[in-house]
């Protein structure tokens, strides 16, 4: 039977996936910024629900999804094949050094990833999710590296992170000639805190800016941070 997550403005079918939609890819896709007619990339773009978010704010943008998980691939073909901004979709069924490596002069607005996220720890039990959320430190330095070549002079790289990993990708980011330039901590309430980390990556070197986004002002109770962000894409608001 289908998995279906209905959206205001299109539906994602999660048959097939092992990494389901979730708040970090929400998030993401509906925090992260660019130009309006940008070209953009989603590395490991699983369902296709971030890429399908950004079509939806960015309506003049070009968005490519890459994911290197064969069966994730099928089922984000079908999303973005079905979606009202399929025009301006496409899905290259890769890693993204492969993609990388087939276009070497290809350089973006706006590079996001919601990536692995085990650094060096036991893998998932199933094969796919291990995939999909298993890496140790060389993924993230080939990950920084690759974008840090595919990036236009003003293009920025979107990541949302644990905060580990985010601490090595944080000690990457000069390595690679790149300039970390929004840390946006992700906290489940007021007081607690931070679990998530978006950072904001790029080659300019700008003063760094720190924000703070709760999700939930008590339990079960939504923040209006988080219901303003989602308004344009959760039914429930």
């Amino acid at each position: 039977m289908p998995e279906i997550f209905q959206f205001k403005q299109f539906s994602v079918d999660q048959t097939g996936c092992a990494m389901k939609i979730n708040t970090d890819g929400v998030l993401l896709g509906a925090m992260a910024e660019t130009i309006s007619n940008a070209e953009i990339l989603d590395i490991g773009t699983g369902t296709g629900v971030i890429a399908l978010m950004l079509a939806q704010r960015f309506i003049q943008a070009s968005i490519t999804g890459v994911e290197m998980d064969e069966s994730a691939a099928q089922t984000a073909t079908t999303n973005l094949r079905h979606s009202p901004y399929t025009d301006r979709l496409q899905l290259a069924p890769v890693s993204f050094q492969e993609y990388f490596t087939k276009f070497p002069d290809k350089q973006y607005d706006l590079i996001v990833s919601n990536p692995p996220f085990y650094i060096q720890s036991l893998h998932s039990p199933a094969e796919a999710k291990t995939l999909a959320k298993h890496a140790g430190n060389s993924f993230f330095h080939q990950l920084i590296q690759q974008c840090s070549l595919h990036l236009k002079p003003k293009g920025t790289l979107w990541l949302i992170l644990p905060l580990q990993t985010s601490a090595l990708v944080k000690d990457l980011v000069q390595q690679c000639g790149l300039h970390l330039q929004q840390i946006i901590n992700i906290g489940s309430y007021p007081h607690s805190a931070a679990h998530r980390e978006i950072l904001v990556i790029g080659a300019e070197a700008i003063e760094l800016l720190n924000t703070r986004f709760i999700i939930y002002d008590a339990p079960k109770q939504y923040s209006n941070q988080y219901k303003q962000l989602l308004q344009s894409f959760f039914t429930i608001f």
